[in-house]
């Protein structure tokens, strides 16, 4: 059986997250069992969410256990099976975690997912036809259900959920506007995502700055929200949202790092009548074949084109992983192991 490098979560962030927290270890992979399959990693998936499980904290999920492999989604292809259902070369999408091998219980519900890469690279199974698209596309059709000609901005525009939910969102009529770091990002939402507008949020100082930007982005008000980021970008939302809007709270990587997050105006959430829900999509497995199939196409047409940012090797996915959490990635943070 073949070594295989892993990186492990060696102790808990103290504030920010730091490469210190991290470890590198090898070992040999095991001897596969009946039913079981060895995968090899062609690709990780870095995400926020991840930040938030290295906390000892109550939450949605488990914390990420000291010592072991960091966990989290990968593709990759069958080198070995002793389960019917899988062959030697099948393409697979999986939760191997932070490792360049995974040995997988085949006949798991869930555990693993065969994919077709004709038409889809198999890196954006990780992304746009993955996790990410899918919790855009629950957020936007579930949460929001928004109608035709109403206006719905998210944040962290060109990420891999906020890309996806603005194709979704053009798809269905929508004016879309985003909400991103930096003057490229902005020009890539609205150039090739298809945005109506996109707001390059580092140039404003305070919610009462990027509220007024906001305003001209959206003469008639927001009647959606996917946040991803929170903080002054959720405060300068707020003062924006129109009454019975709809907010779908995905993510807060304003707060990631375990500092209080205060709301300016929360007096608005009641003045506006608005639905404020969070939601995690893996609760939500019972619409995943639909927003697959949309999703799958909408890439396979060309009409959503992902970026990523790919960095190479395992040994680099602690500072690509760092980097993500303070938006230094364009599009997808992923990590090539082949």
């Amino acid at each position: 059986m073949p070594s295989n490098k892993q990186i492990h979560l060696d102790n808990r962030p103290q504030g920010e997250a730091t490469a210190a927290n991290f470890k590198l270890v090898s070992g040999e992979t095991p001897p596969l069992q009946d039913g079981q399959v060895l995968v090899r990693h062609h690709f990780m998936s870095l995400d926020p969410y991840m930040r938030g499980r290295m906390n000892d904290a109550k939450s949605y999920a488990q914390p990420q256990p000291l010592g072991q492999v960091m966990q989290g989604g990968t593709v990759g292809e069958v080198v070995e099976s002793k389960n019917a259902k899988y062959a030697v070369g099948d393409k697979v999408v999986g939760f191997g975690g932070w490792q360049e091998y995974s040995v997988v219980n085949g006949d798991q519900v869930g555990a693993l997912r065969k994919v077709d890469t004709t038409h889809v690279p198999l890196s954006h199974y990780l992304g746009a036809v993955g996790m990410p698209g899918v919790t855009a596309w629950y957020g936007l059709v579930k949460l929001i259900e928004p109608k035709a000609g109403q206006t719905v901005v998210v944040s962290a525009a060109t990420g891999a959920v906020g890309s996806a939910f603005g194709v979704l969102a053009k798809a269905r009529g929508c004016r879309a506007v985003g909400i991103a770091g930096g003057p490229d990002k902005c020009k890539y939402a609205v150039d090739e995502l298809g945005f109506d507008a996109c707001i390059d949020y580092r140039v404003h100082k305070d919610a009462a700055s990027l509220s007024k930007a906001l305003k001209e982005a959206c003469p008639d008000g927001i009647d959606g929200y996917f946040e991803n980021v929170g903080g002054m970008i959720l405060d300068a939302v707020l003062t924006r949202m129109n009454a019975f809007g709809r907010i779908a709270l995905c993510g807060m990587i304003a707060g990631y790092d375990g500092q209080p997050l205060p709301m300016a105006f929360p007096q608005l959430i009641l003045t506006n009548r608005l639905k404020i829900e969070g939601f995690i999509v893996s609760e939500h497995m019972e619409v995943w074949p639909d927003a697959l199939k949309e999703l799958g196409m909408l890439v396979g047409t060309g009409k959503l084109r992902p970026r990523e940012t790919v960095a190479q090797g395992l040994e680099a996915a602690p500072e690509a992983f760092l980097g993500l959490l303070k938006g230094k990635n364009f599009g997808k943070q992923l990590v090539k192991l082949i």
